[in-house]
């Protein structure tokens, strides 16, 4: 492997014994059962009260065996940055019950983040972890890239059949699948998130194909999971998935070959658009930005122009503390200035508001911002003050959390179970990961 290419680099250990062998197999599970989000949290939850009662058993003692000191302090940090501005918020929301207790369940999350990050604590869990998901990663692109071919994901094909012989349902009702019109892959056709999914992970395949085979495993995997980005529709997913191939191949492949495979994007992107009626229809959204007038902004946004407003009213009207964590769309018909008119997203109101600032300061306000900022500023000072090698062990996981948090796009609700739990699960590896025990 050359100096600069891009890898998951074997850790050192000391002979110290690893706290929680059982975390990355945990995470994995946590990860791969994603189709069915009931036994995904299920999981979560009961590996969290694994982990209080471990500790407390423990008494909290040899807590260095399980994370270092700086793991530790990173974690419940990031946990805070997140947490606070839920309670704060809680304390005058538009719903203040279900905010409360949207808050009294999040604290779930400590532990979890404790666990996750136990799961790359060491050079044997690292890799095991990382690993893990890099194969999980490439199943999810081989079996998306099966739908493309024979019209079905052999993976929620297989979860669908299994739920129908369990409880006589299927996973997606005839409702839920009308107007499907994008690749689902693994997620199924009732659940849209495959683009944005895939191209938050994608780091941890691309790393691993690089250490493997160089800059050919690199441009294999990159293009398998590009085409699976961008049959899946999301835009975001597109923003999210070239910032990805920009900083993990920028290194291995220079900037010249680097332009030369966005150029083959481009050409790739204009073939799908001509066989694919969805990826044509996503090009023909996107032109609507340039007729310079606010509808045709708004009609490239999907609504979200209309969302975006409301989001700024309620930012007016709640600067402090915001209208609570998930209280946007208790707040939406009040501050919704296209109210009586058909929303391009359908009916009913907004759930959030589909970008991370935005999210932030309409729900937890200026100080729910200041927060989640002061989070940022504890994961960057640790980066920077990194030895190099901590650095490239936790590059992969660096560069999913960056992307997956980058504020000029759009994205999904980051007070959400699912989206809520994908984002602090990497933000515990790569915690975990750059502050190992290794390093102490």
């Amino acid at each position: 492997m050359t100096a600069d290419s891009p890898s998951i680099p074997d850790m050192p250990v000391r002979g110290r014994p690893h706290g929680w062998r059982w975390a990355p197999a945990w995470v994995l599970t946590f990860v791969a059962l994603w189709p069915a989000p009931g036994y995904a949290e299920a999981v979560m939850v009961l590996g969290a009260l694994a982990a209080v009662i471990r500790l407390l058993l423990d008494r909290f003692r040899g807590g260095t065996r399980l994370l270092s000191g700086a793991a530790w302090a990173l974690t419940s940090a990031l946990f805070a940055a997140y947490w606070l501005p839920e309670v704060i918020s809680a304390m005058d929301a538009v719903d203040a019950p279900r905010a409360f207790r949207e808050a009294a369940v999040d604290l779930r999350y400590l532990p979890f983040l404790w666990l996750v990050a136990a799961a790359v604590a060491n050079r044997e869990a690292g890799r095991t972890t990382f690993n893990g998901l890099a194969i999980i990663v490439a199943v999810w692109t081989l079996d998306a890239l099966a739908q493309v071919v024979f019209g079905t994901s052999p993976l929620f094909w297989g979860l669908d059949q299994l739920k129908q012989l369990v409880s006589g349902r299927p996973m997606c009702t005839a409702e839920q699948m009308a107007g499907i019109d994008r690749l689902s892959g693994f997620l199924g056709p009732c659940n849209r998130k495959l683009g944005v999914v895939m191209a938050s992970l994608s780091p941890f395949l691309l790393f691993a194909a690089a250490r493997r085979l160089k800059a050919t495993g690199w441009l294999l995997a990159s293009a398998a999971i590009g085409v699976v980005v961008l049959l899946a529709g999301a835009r975001a997913a597109w923003i999210t998935y070239a910032l990805v191939l920009v900083f993990s191949g920028w290194k291995l492949l220079g900037w010249k070959r680097l332009l030369g495979v966005f150029a083959f994007g481009v050409v790739l992107l204009a073939g799908l658009a001509v066989v694919s009626p969805q990826v044509r229809e996503r090009i023909r959204l996107t032109t609507h930005a340039l007729t310079a007038d606010e509808s045709g902004v708004d009609t490239a946004l999907s609504g979200r122009g209309q969302i975006w407003s409301a989001a700024g009213c309620m930012i007016a009207e709640h600067p402090i503390n915001g209208v609570g964590a998930r209280g946007f769309r208790e707040a939406f018909p009040g501050c919704d200035a296209g109210a009586g008119e058909r929303p391009a997203w359908g009916q009913g109101p907004a759930f959030h508001a589909h970008q991370i600032v935005l999210e932030v300061l309409s729900e937890t306000g200026v100080i729910g911002l200041l927060l989640w900022l002061a989070g940022a500023a504890l994961a960057w000072r640790a980066w920077r003050y990194a030895a190099p090698q901590a650095k490239e062990r936790a590059r992969p996981a660096m560069l999913a959390l960056a992307v997956t948090v980058f504020p000029f796009n759009t994205h999904l609700a980051f007070y959400s179970t699912f989206w809520g739990g994908l984002t602090l699960m990497l933000a515990a590896l790569y915690a975990g990961s750059l502050l190992a025990r290794d390093d102490d």
